[in-house]
């Protein structure tokens, strides 16, 4: 018997090892090109990143309340001994925290008048801000232009208009042609003119919910909760027109919106055990922080704060869950964000985790399943706020840094201890763009 037992143990270890050989087969080559790191004496750290719409900058956001503009190399990917430091071009201070950031469409290093980017603080209108700001001519500080306390190009009032108090914005989408730009709130999604010609507010507001007083509200009827997510399917003509908006809340409920065409919504659904309901499987989850369409507009990946994995769901052809994206380990609290890009056979998911890591799933939509990473690789030493591929598949870019508690302290130690109930920076917070696949920069 403990023969037989031996024996089945090490077949399975086999296996497992067989397994292993085909990931790392699968697995392309990763290579760190470039590195940010952020300042460890104010305890900073980035919260997330993406990139401008030429590809040819980065946008970093950081919890000092600091917007930091990244401009790459041009020789970003010739051969170099060792990786590059990322040189950050200017620091733009905001006037109060955000975690919402949306770089113009049009965003052209061609062209200064088209470098500017969108975010929503709390308690202020939403502001435009130029991403590369000027110091003034009487500053003599060689560092001024790396720490401006910028003054907005433009700001967009968004108040509840019984009371005049500000809506603190929880989501950004500002897409192509970049006209108009959409806003998420506590219970609502609010269409902006982009060129500010409605000075006095959105041009169009779209409730959640039928009426914040209403009898149905809350039980049913739309989806009460903070809009924390949006993301536009791609647009069924040249000019733009014909996407399909998704929204997503923090009572993890999701919507669908034509936004273009109706103030009405097309559908509402909770996304709340539909793992368990479909393929008996629990990643947790606690509210939706990102939602991402796939490149060719038919499925929706969905992403939870505190969930080990993602949802994506088949919105033009089932409407229901297709897969379940596991080995996602994220139990912080913190944004994970993802990103998409088209593959061979189906598309792409790239997810940052908990513990500094990269999961990257393929041929997502190809199956109906719980479906595993494809392969992983070590990106960072704290959790991955943000991973973002450059649209040539060639580069990708990671973000790290977060906050934990430190264990409690055992007996009498604990009792003085006060440190241990205080939430502590993690050491290690970077910006690092990495080559995908491609030849060895340092041959």
């Amino acid at each position: 018997m403990a023969q037989a037992e031996a024996e089945a143990e090490t077949e399975a270890s086999c296996v497992v090892d067989r397994h292993d050989e085909q990931r790392d087969k699968m697995a392309p080559s990763i290579r760190l090109l470039a590195e940010r790191l952020a300042n460890a004496n104010t305890s900073r750290f980035y919260t997330s990143a993406q990139w401008t719409a030429d590809g040819t900058s980065i946008l970093a956001l950081s919890s000092d309340q600091t917007v930091a503009s990244f401009i790459l190399p041009a020789d970003l990917l010739q051969p170099a001994g060792e990786p590059r430091h990322l040189a950050r071009q200017a620091s733009i201070k905001l006037p109060e925290p955000t975690q919402t950031l949306a770089s113009a469409p049009y965003f052209s290093l061609a062209n200064p008048a088209s470098q500017t980017f969108l975010v929503g603080c709390r308690d202020h209108p939403l502001h435009l801000y130029h991403a590369f700001p000027q110091p003034d001519d009487d500053d003599n500080d060689a560092d001024a232009a790396e720490d401006v306390a910028s003054r907005p190009l433009y700001t967009y009032k968004l108040i509840r208009m019984e009371s005049e108090q500000y809506i603190s914005p929880a989501s950004l989408l500002w897409e192509y042609p970049g006209t108009h730009f959409i806003c998420g709130s506590a219970n609502r999604i609010d269409l902006f003119d982009a060129s500010g010609h409605c000075s006095d507010g959105p041009a169009l507001t779209i409730p959640t919910i039928p009426s914040r007083r209403h009898i149905s509200k809350g039980s049913g009827v739309g989806m009460k909760g903070t809009v924390a997510a949006l993301a536009a399917s791609p647009p069924s003509d040249a000019s733009g027109h014909g996407s399909i908006l998704a929204a997503g809340t923090w009572t993890r409920w999701m919507g669908t919106y034509d936004i273009h065409r109706t103030d009405r919504v097309v559908a509402n659904w909770s996304i709340a055990d539909a793992d368990e309901k479909s393929f008996h499987i629990s990643l947790g989850g606690q509210g939706i922080v990102q939602t991402a369409w796939s490149p060719c507009g038919r499925y929706l990946a969905v992403n939870e704060r505190q969930a080990d994995g993602l949802l994506v769901y088949d919105i033009r052809g089932t409407g229901q869950l297709l897969a379940v994206l596991n080995g996602r380990r994220a139990t912080t609290q913190q944004r994970l964000h993802f990103d998409v890009f088209q593959g061979e056979a189906g598309f792409e998911v790239w997810a940052g985790t908990q513990d500094g890591s990269v999961a990257v799933w393929e041929e997502v939509g190809m199956r109906n399943d719980v479906v595993e990473p494809t392969w992983t690789w070590k990106a960072h030493e704290s959790p991955v706020g943000s991973t973002i591929v450059h649209s040539s598949g060639s580069v990708a870019a990671t973000c790290s840094g977060g906050w934990g508690y430190p264990r409690e302290g055992r007996g009498a130690d604990a009792a003085s201890d006060e440190e241990s109930h205080h939430r502590q920076v993690f050491d290690e917070s970077s910006l690092r763009v990495w080559s995908i696949g491609g030849p060895d920069p340092g041959a």
